[in-house]
């Protein structure tokens, strides 16, 4: 097994630990936040898995990249795969969302 930890400043005066873990061909990933505490979704484990390395405050920026490759041929790429397709379209239904309540704003005036 191997293991990663990053402290990754939220919103707390106290760095969340977010912790990864491989062993063989499975990548468990958890964050001490609030969310992560209760087994959801976090921004914090998402962002290093996406590369993001703002927050981190331990240091050890340079092993995102480890932590990233570790993502490839697990259960965890499939399932980040799918929320971040469900993100481009909730991001372009909210544009067409938008564009829907503006005509409708000048078909109010017409």
């Amino acid at each position: 097994m191997e293991e990663i930890c990053f402290l990754v400043q939220g919103s707390a005066e106290e760095p969340y630990r977010v912790t990864f873990r491989k062993t063989f061909n499975n990548l468990s990933a958890y964050c001490t936040c609030p969310a992560g505490e209760n087994g959801q979704h976090c921004k914090h484990r998402l962002n290093i898995l996406r590369g993001i390395t703002s927050g981190i405050v331990s240091g050890n920026e340079a092993k995102v990249q480890v932590v990233t490759l570790w993502l490839s041929g697990t259960d965890v790429e499939v399932a980040l795969s799918a929320v971040l397709d469900a993100e481009k379209q909730y991001e372009r239904a909210k544009l067409e969302l938008s564009a829907a309540k503006k005509r409708l704003a000048r078909a109010f005036r017409d």
